[in-house]
């Protein structure tokens, strides 16, 4: 295959979501009700103590590593006040924290996180993948829900700290293709009893067992939402990963369950716009009445969406590998790519009329995972999932470009979208 050149990323655009959010965090240096702040976070002075009570790392496959429960033997924790600002970050053993009943984070959700991955590359090597993009979107949902700023090149230090600290043990050179979730969180800590901005907050990074979940026999069943419920909506909060946008989908998501599909297709609206796949953002490829192949998804303009990682990657791989005006790759067809607003009905339209070719969700937790059927308002859409049943002919490529790149096997952005982590 061909070495890939990728565009860079023009920060103005890092989306319009990020960009005014970040650009106002940073230009502030009175962030909080017009009180200085002395202390930026500042990765040079981590302070370091290491687990004397190390624990078993779980086998491939085993219940263990499926729990989503099982994390490594150390984390970061940074604590920020109003009136001194960040203090010192440090590397501690993975522990419980302690926290007042009327701390703000049990109250007003003043919470949110970012998900990552940390790779055990084919070559041996740990990398992360984009990772700056995740440092960048958890500012701007940290300037979303009233908490405090930080430079994100510091973020991405700690990150890497903790991932170079706890890699080699629990993603051993043995497990190649394996990779370990990586949770930066903030929680707002101020124990006073009022609405209002918290004067401390706790930054943490933790890495968690995780199970490959784009593994999906059939392919992932979803379940159109239902008229009286949404997912986000214009002027909200749906672009930032705060914990207020999971907590309410959780009701839905159990009767989806219990009804034998995998996650809700949000939709928004009457016109029932598509929005996301759970947490993931959703891709159809469809040919348009005039013949040609499209591969389309929800833009960012009304906010409504999260501005994916993996959405980014996805769009800008099919724009530089499968444009128009790019040779054959793998005998696909050269595609369109289309951001836009587009509906259920569309997809049923489509479906009706033999142009639907497959669909896909996207997203850190499930990957690149290939649809195989939609119910909505009482009608089965059997999505095709390609000649060996693990999902449509673009969604493989796409899968696999990604992976690629995340395992250090495509040279030509592995410099780029892999972040190479140095082992301790």
């Amino acid at each position: 295959m061909a070495p890939i050149t990728i565009t860079p990323i023009d920060d103005d655009k890092v989306s319009d979501l990020t960009a005014q959010g970040i650009e106002h965090a940073l230009s502030k240096t009175k962030p909080h009700n017009g009180v200085a702040t002395s202390g930026e976070l500042d990765a040079s002075l981590l302070t370091t103590s290491l687990t004397t009570s190390p624990r078993p790392v779980p086998a491939i496959g085993s219940a263990e590593m499926a729990s989503q429960k099982i994390c490594t033997d150390h984390m970061i924790q940074a604590k920020w006040t109003e009136e001194e600002g960040w203090a010192a970050p440090s590397l501690q053993p993975y522990g419980p924290l302690s926290l007042m009943p009327t701390s703000s984070c049990l109250h007003y959700a003043t919470q949110c996180f970012e998900g990552m991955k940390l790779y055990r590359g084919h070559d041996g090597k740990l990398r992360l993948f984009r990772p700056e993009l995740n440092c960048k979107r958890m500012l701007m949902s940290t300037t979303r829900i009233a908490l405090p700023a930080f430079p994100p090149a510091e973020l991405l230090k700690l990150i890497v700290k903790l991932c170079a600290t706890d890699g080699e043990k629990w993603l051993p050179k043995d497990r190649a293709g394996a990779f370990l979730y990586i949770r930066p969180a903030m929680i707002g800590t101020d124990f006073a009893l009022g609405v209002q901005r918290p004067r401390e907050a706790l930054l943490l990074v933790m890495l968690t067992c995780f199970a490959p979940m784009d593994d999906i026999p059939g392919g992932a069943k979803l379940l159109a939402s239902q008229d009286d419920m949404c997912r986000a909506w214009p002027g909200g909060f749906g672009y930032a990963k705060v914990g207020a946008n999971y907590g309410p989908s959780l009701v839905a998501q159990g009767e989806a369950r219990e009804k034998g599909f995998h996650q809700i297709l949000w939709l928004f609206g009457e016109d029932c716009t598509i929005t996301e796949a759970g947490a993931s953002n959703f891709f159809v490829v469809w040919r348009t009445k005039e013949g040609k192949v499209q591969i389309v998804t929800a833009d960012l303009d009304e906010k409504i969406v999260l501005d994916g990682v993996t959405r980014r990657s996805v769009l800008e791989l099919l724009r530089t590998r499968l444009a128009s005006s790019s040779p054959a790759v793998e005998g696909l067809e050269p595609v369109e790519v289309v951001e836009r607003k587009f509906t259920m009905f569309e997809i049923e339209e489509a479906y009706r009329e033999g142009r639907f070719i497959e669909a896909f969700a996207a997203g850190t937790a499930w990957f690149i995972a290939p649809v195989g059927h939609i119910q909505f308002r009482g009608n089965d859409l059997a999505i095709p999932m390609g000649d060996d049943g693990e999902g449509g002919k673009y969604t493989t490529v796409v899968k696999r470009w990604l992976k690629n790149i995340m395992w250090g096997q495509d040279e030509g952005v592995g410099n780029e979208w892999g972040f190479i982590v140095e082992e301790a």
